[in-house]
C-alpha cells in the first residue's frame, strides 16, 4: 500500500495520550480532523484577525489557516478544559509538527521554501529532524504556564520520535528589513549557526543585512524580540544566515537550528529527562 495512503489512514489516534496537564490545561496531539480544523481557526483568529496577516479569498470564506502541510503533521494542541463547549471551543494553543519521513509524503520541509536547508540535511544523514510551525496562542493564555505546556509537548514528542534535531522559521514583525536591522545584527552576533548548522536564506527571496550594521544596543535588540523567538535563544537554539520577508503574514523570518544535544540542561532538567514535569 502507497506510504500516503497508510499515513492518512493512520493519521489520528483516538487516544492520543495526554502529554502533559496543568490545572484546567492540557497538552497532546490532535486525535480527529475536526480538532485539526479547530487548531487552524485558532491560528486565523490570531495571525488574520489580532496580527498583520492578509487572508486569501479561501481563508477569509474558510475563517481558517491552511495550508498543503497540515495534512501531513502532528498538530500539538493546549486545550482548556474549564472552558464551556465543546472541545473545539477549548482548545487555547497549537503548534504543527512535522518530521523528516511526513516531509518526504509531503514533497519537502515547509522552511524550505525560504531557506536553503538541503544543505544541513545532506551534512547529517543519520540525525532525524523535526520541523516546528505555526506555533499560535489565543490572547488570553499567552503566559507561562500555556508556554510551558507547549514545550512539555515538544519535549514529550522529541522523545517517543528520538528527535536528533529541531528547525523551523520564527518570526520578527514588520517587512522593512532596515527598521529591524538592529534585532536581526543582534541575532546575526549572538546566535550565529557552527558551518555543520549553517542554513542560508534563498538568494531570489532572501535579506542580507551588511557587515557594517553595528550591533549597537544589544539590550534594546534582546528586548524587542518575539517572546518565541527569545525562548529559542534560552534554550540554545541557532540562528541561519540571512531573513525572509513574508509579506502575507507581515513579519520577516529568521531559521532556527536547535540540536538536541545543544538544549540548555536547566530546561532538561525543568521538564525531566523522561518529560514527567506536568505528566498528567
Amino acid at each position: 500500500m502507497p506510504a500516503k495512503i497508510v499515513h492518512l489512514a493512520r493519521r489520528f489516534d483516538p487516544l492520543a495520550p495526554s502529554l502533559g496537564r496543568l490545572g484546567s490545561l492540557e497538552v497532546r496531539l490532535a486525535r480527529t480532523p475536526v480538532e485539526v480544523k479547530a487548531a487552524q481557526q485558532l491560528r486565523y483568529h490570531v495571525f488574520y484577525e489580532e496580527m498583520s496577516a492578509r487572508p486569501n479569498r479561501f481563508q477569509q470564506l474558510t475563517r481558517r489557516d491552511r495550508d498543503a502541510f497540515d495534512r501531513w503533521c502532528d498538530h500539538l494542541l493546549v486545550i482548556d478544559h474549564d472552558r464551556d463547549g465543546p472541545i473545539t471551543e477549548r482548545i487555547v494553543g497549537t503548534y504543527r509538527l512535522l518530521r523528516a519521513e511526513q516531509a518526504q509524503l509531503a514533497g519537502g520541509f515547509y522552511t524550505a521554501g525560504e531557506f536553503n536547508i538541503a544543505p544541513m540535511l545532506a551534512r547529517h544523514p543519520g540525525r532525524r529532524f523535526l520541523e516546528l510551525g505555526r506555533s499560535c496562542v489565543l490572547r488570553d493564555y499567552r503566559g507561562k504556564r500555556t508556554v510551558e505546556l507547549l514545550w512539555q509537548g515538544i519535549w514529550a514528542y522529541v522523545l517517543a520520535h528520538d528527535i536528533d534535531v529541531m528547525f523551523g522559521c520564527a518570526s520578527i514583525a514588520g517587512t522593512d528589513p532596515d527598521k529591524i536591522a538592529l534585532p536581526l545584527a543582534f541575532l546575526r552576533d549572538n546566535a550565529p549557526s557552527p558551518a555543520e548548522w549553517r542554513v542560508r536564506a534563498h538568494d531570489h527571496c532572501g535579506t542580507f543585512i551588511s557587515a557594517d550594521v553595528a550591533n549597537a544596543d544589544p539590550k534594546r535588540a534582546l528586548a524587542s524580540l518575539p517572546p518565541l523567538l527569545k525562548g529559542y535563544l534560552r534554550i540554545g537554539g541557532y540562528i541561519g544566515e540571512g531573513a525572509v520577508v513574508d509579506h502575507q503574514f507581515g513579519t520577516t523570518d529568521v531559521l532556527v537550528v536547535l540540536p538536541r544535544e545543544r538544549i540548555n540542561p536547566r530546561y532538561v532538567t525543568y521538564y525531566g529527562a523522561d518529560a514527567s514535569r506536568f505528566a498528567a
